[in-house]
């Protein structure tokens, strides 16, 4: 797994807002506090793995786009 992989998981963003929020709660900081980093921290790993995803969808798109065309294009050649 390479690392924007790793850095897209769902998975490690809610360790990281799980560490995050107990080492708040040991310092003893605000309930309040605690909920808005947790928040903010979940809906910005969110916000990042989307735009991963999606990147990857519209690359592998365009990959089929251009595969299709050189197929049509050496078929034509072929044809002539």
């Amino acid at each position: 797994m390479n690392l924007k992989q790793k850095l897209g998981s769902r998975k490690l963003w809610a360790a990281v807002a799980g560490v995050v929020t107990g080492l708040s709660m040991v310092f003893g900081l605000d309930g309040d506090i605690i909920t808005s980093v947790a928040g903010a921290v979940c809906s910005l790993a969110s916000i990042i793995t989307y735009i991963v995803t999606e990147g990857k969808v519209d690359a592998a798109a365009v990959r089929q786009a251009v595969e299709d065309v050189q197929q049509a294009g050496e078929a034509i050649g072929k044809a002539a």
